[in-house]
């Protein structure tokens, strides 16, 4: 029962479907792994074994009496905590919210429990999903930053305290604890999940995205979360389910990749450097480097004229209750948003159209755009969350984008690639994160 979490989420699935797994055991499992290992990683806000193994044994009730059941029957799954949950606290990170229990599930929970998943807990947040941390550590090294804000869903599923979690980006919050855990993180295309009852930062920059340890996990949550909701008017009709079939086929041909180093690339550890350059150089065949275009240089002004604005807007009564009681980063920025012109936020959202489709035209030639995640691994500190700076251009465009755990950086940490696609392109861009997978894997073990 032990080895149950170290499963792939597909793999629970496909034996909760068969009846080889119950759903009891398999939370038993995850619950023995999370009674071992959270003193030490803290990646849980909330999280009740009697209760959810409650829930468990009443799923495995349910199929046994041959009622219908989803493609998620009985998988836990974790979830960060700024997603709204009506059987469960919700604290956003802060001590000013004192755990509520909101009336309605956000849509992304309600969606994956009517699929059948069971939501096993509240993975740890920063400080309303900014830059101030939370209580968690990295699982690799616990003197180190998982990354943030959605630092307890990263270091869950690199724990194996839970198959796949959610979480959430406006900056880097998804890819960046990603890249540090050394597991998948995957910011979909911008329109196609739901943010209603999800804390709010910023409208235009907001993503929903998923945590796991293989790219057909990513896929089958995604199947289940993309959905057209009236709730959240940036959402769209899109059907994408083909995506948990189209994920594992092989390319018609190999993939080629553009890498763009940006002005950021000044900011790499050297030891992030060298892991790049020597990936690069052993693929050269399919990869052809080349210098960024002039206007991403104004995408890091617009983002955060966007993002510090929205921010002064949503925590504004915090801000005014509460100021002495937030965190330093989080004042800072509302601070700098209450000070922008309406004609400068004017410009920063009406450029990220006119930006993407000036760069739209780079997928002609290429398959995916690969830069680095972060600017190396793990910081040592549990004071900060790292830079999210990597994350910035493909966040404030609404391109679709992963951390592939596929490289090492000092003392042998996870340093993760980051690999981008055009819009509305999530599946082929998750059948070329799957094919770059196995070819690094492939390699390193001729």
């Amino acid at each position: 029962m032990k080895d149950l979490c170290f499963l792939s989420a597909t793999e629970i699935a496909k034996g909760l479907q068969s009846g080889d797994l119950k759903s009891e055991q398999v939370l038993e499992s995850f619950a023995n792994r999370i009674g071992e290992f959270e003193e030490t990683v803290k990646a849980w806000e909330h999280f009740d074994k009697d209760f959810i193994l409650h829930k468990a044994s009443e799923a495995d009730d349910y199929k046994n009496i041959g009622r219908p059941i989803g493609p998620l029957h009985g998988l836990p799954i974790g979830v960060k905590d700024i997603f709204g949950t009506n059987d469960m606290p919700t604290r956003c990170g802060t001590n000013l919210v004192s755990g509520v229990h909101t009336k309605n599930d956000a849509s992304v929970v309600s969606f994956l429990r009517n699929s059948g998943a069971l939501i096993m807990g509240k993975t740890v947040t920063a400080e309303f999903a900014y830059f101030d941390p939370g209580k968690t550590t990295n699982p690799h090294d616990e003197q180190r930053t998982p990354g943030g804000s959605s630092s307890g869903s990263a270091a869950a599923v690199a724990s194996y305290m839970c198959p796949v979690a959610i979480g959430s980006q406006t900056n880097g919050s998804v890819l960046r604890p990603a890249s540090y855990c050394g597991v998948i993180g995957y910011k979909p295309t911008y329109g196609l999940v739901s943010r209603n009852g999800v804390l709010k930062q910023s409208h235009l920059l907001d993503h929903v995205g998923v945590f796991a340890r293989h790219i057909e996990d990513i896929a089958l949550i995604t199947k289940e979360i993309v959905r057209h909701d009236l709730n959240d008017t940036s959402t769209i009709p899109y059907s994408i389910s083909g995506i948990t079939e189209v994920c594992k086929e092989e390319p018609p041909f190999d993939p080629n990749f553009v890498f763009i180093k940006t002005s950021k690339w000044k900011n790499m550890d050297k030891d992030a450097v060298k892991s790049f350059e020597a990936f690069l150089k052993k693929y050269k065949k399919n990869i052809e480097i080349v210098d960024a275009p002039s206007y991403f240089e104004d995408i890091f002004k617009y983002h955060q004229i966007i993002h510090e604005t929205d921010m002064a807007y949503a925590f504004s009564d915090y801000y005014k209750k509460s100021k002495n009681k937030l965190g330093k980063k989080l004042v800072e920025a509302i601070e700098r948003g209450l000070k922008y012109k309406s004609s400068e936020y004017v410009e920063a959202c009406e450029n990220r159209d006119y930006f993407y489709k000036l760069f739209q035209e780079t997928f002609q030639d290429y398959h995916a755009v690969l830069t680095p995640a972060t600017t190396g691994v793990a910081p040592k500190t549990l004071k900060q969350t790292g830079s999210p700076e990597f994350c910035t251009i493909w966040t404030y465009l609404g391109m679709p984008a992963l951390s592939l755990p596929l490289l090492e950086g000092e003392n042998g940490m996870p340093l993760g690639i980051q690999i981008v696609g055009e819009k509305f392109d999530d599946s082929r861009l998750l059948r070329t994160s799957n094919w770059l997978i196995n070819k690094v894997k492939g390699d390193s073990n001729d």
